[in-house]
């Protein structure tokens, strides 16, 4: 490992260390939204996110951006979240039929 990789790894450490004991702000806080539906949906499916980002035909790294509010589903992806989400849809925990 080269001498200026290594410098920078254990300032980046280090940096942790004071933002885990509260001495340092974090320069980009992680927020994420219990009420966003992403994650709403995913979880009601009971899947991982490795999963449902295939499900739905995209990387993890997107599903976790809409999931922390960086980013929303556009185009085809949001289309098939609302195939996913809507009622009768995949995200629909499955009714019993009565018998008549």
């Amino acid at each position: 490992m080269k001498k200026a990789l290594f410098e920078q790894l254990t300032a980046s450490l280090q940096e942790a260390a004071q933002i885990k004991n509260k001495k340092l702000a974090p320069g980009r806080p992680l927020r994420i939204n219990p009420d966003n539906a992403v994650a709403h949906a995913r979880r009601k499916l009971g899947m991982s996110q490795a999963k449902f980002a295939a499900l739905i035909g995209v990387s993890i790294d997107t599903l976790q951006n809409w999931e922390q509010g960086r980013r929303k589903p556009s185009g085809s992806a949001q289309a098939r979240l609302n195939i996913i989400t809507a009622p009768g849809g995949r995200a629909e925990p499955a009714r019993r039929r009565r018998a008549t």
